[in-house]
């Protein structure tokens, strides 16, 4: 069968795109935004990429066509294929009919953390010995690939709360039915398509309905948005984590090292020390929530703190591309105020106070350009000394009076050539360059690295 999928790089359908070949069917698909990983990892595989969404893409007709949801009305491909009625389905529609209909799914859904979580719970099932099939939202460094379908019953997804697509939305994961679900926190995003945080609950109640009461919920002590979802109405068995104080079935203590180190506590009972690459009390509770849905697999805690050191996260996710005359610069997908703080607060406590922390950000979500969570952004920065901020058009608000409170702390530039220029000219040695974007932000990375490495060799 043919295939053809409209927005093809977006993460979730470059891995329909990936599980879709592995079932041995013909693949292409089109896209606005051709950039890596995920257009690499599609080129690799075989998959022709077409730039654009001209109606000449479907012709002839495939078999059928999965569309992306950054597809609406008045795309020159949508509306060829619905006069040309050609056969049509979402990306979720395809993968849970073709591929979760006989899998005992592990889902990991909420506001942040999920691709981390996914890859980590993906890794500690594979170390495991138990193969399993996985389509997460970025490319695990584990795998080097965002999506296979495995050798087992057990299948890993990133499960997303944004629509589904145009003619159908609902959120995405309402197609998975977990067996496995966790929650990994609750707070208001997405504004381009939900009101308020309520709206947002409710789609994850629609998704509780979907557990199994032979299933497993995990979720955080003490998140009151969780908390309300899970009072209209659960019929699961529920096991709650935290980095934190308070009662939980999971539980981290002694953590060191910016939380690189900590022991892991099971129902109080201490089932062994733990360390690895990750830091940042965020990522502590993403392994906690990680060890609890493996456990639920079958995999014994103890199995799962030995894969924790050989766990190596998900490129775009603090990726350390590279270090020149003692700068070191990292790419992180951060595009929400709460990613943003705990991401450079994560790095503060791995390298201590008296290291430079650069944060370069790039305000491209949906929600970030209409600003409804704007005026969080001065504090969301704090830990960082000094921020530079990319103002492309659209913004629907003024970054010069939300970004006043940071005074000479923080730099606006229209222009990324500007922009590179003077973080060259502030840079030292020793110091940290966090560059954090959900988009390819013009190659800023490696091109700071080039010319940080022409400083460097005068």
């Amino acid at each position: 069968m043919h295939l053809h999928i409209l927005g093809i790089c977006g993460t979730f359908m470059g891995g329909i795109a990936l599980l879709a070949r592995a079932l041995g069917h013909q693949v292409s698909g089109s896209d606005a935004n051709v950039y890596p990983p995920m257009s690499s990892q599609l080129e690799a595989s075989g998959i022709k990429l077409v730039e654009g969404y001209s109606p000449e893409n479907l012709q002839p007709a495939p078999d059928c066509v999965l569309v992306g949801n950054a597809m609406s009305r008045g795309n020159p491909a949508v509306e060829y294929l619905l006069d040309r009625g050609l056969r049509y389905q979402s990306g979720p529609q395809w993968l849970a009919e073709q591929v979760l209909s006989d899998r005992w799914v592990l889902a990991v859904s909420g506001t942040h953390g999920k691709t981390s979580t996914a890859s980590l719970l993906a890794w500690l099932l594979e170390y495991a010995g138990l193969s399993p099939g996985f389509l997460i939202g970025g490319v695990p460094e584990n795998f080097g690939c965002s999506a296979r379908l495995g050798e087992s019953p057990f299948f890993v997804i990133e499960a997303d709360e944004y629509d589904t697509a145009f003619f159908d939305k609902r959120s995405k994961f309402i197609h998975y039915r977990p067996r496995t679900l966790v929650i990994n926190n609750l707070e208001f995003d997405h504004a381009d398509i939900f009101d308020d945080l309520a709206m947002i609950q409710r789609q994850f109640h629609h998704l509780l309905r979907t557990v199994p009461g032979s299933g497993l919920i995990i979720a955080p002590a003490g998140s009151a948005a969780i908390g309300q979802v899970l009072e209209m109405g659960c019929w699961t068995r529920l096991e709650r984590f935290t980095a934190g104080t308070g009662e939980a079935d999971w539980s981290a203590a002694e953590i060191e090292k910016g939380g690189g180190a900590f022991t892991l506590l099971q129902q109080r009972q201490r089932v062994g020390r733990a360390e690895w690459q990750l830091s940042g009390l965020h990522n502590v509770e993403n392994a906690l929530a990680a060890v609890a849905a493996a456990r639920h697999a079958g995999v014994p805690p103890h199995c799962s703190i030995e894969a924790l050191p050989a766990f190596r996260n998900v490129k775009r996710r603090m990726e350390l591309r590279g270090e020149q005359g003692g700068v070191r610069v990292y790419d992180d997908f951060a595009h929400h105020p709460t990613a943003i703080a705990t991401t450079l607060q994560g790095l503060r406590a791995k390298v201590g106070d008296s290291v430079r922390i650069f944060a370069v950000l790039e305000p491209r979500s949906n929600t970030m350009r209409m600003g409804v969570q704007a005026q969080r952004l001065p504090s969301a920065l704090a830990a960082a000394d000094h921020a530079m901020i990319y103002v492309s058009k659209g913004l629907e608000w003024r970054p010069e009076t939300v970004f006043a409170p940071l005074g000479n702390a923080c730099e606006l530039f229209g222009d990324v050539e500007q922009l590179l220029h003077s973080l060259v000219a502030q840079t030292l040695a020793g110091d940290h360059v966090v560059i954090m974007s959900n988009g390819g932000f013009e190659g800023i990375h490696q091109r700071l690295l080039d010319l940080l490495r022409m400083r460097e060799n005068g």
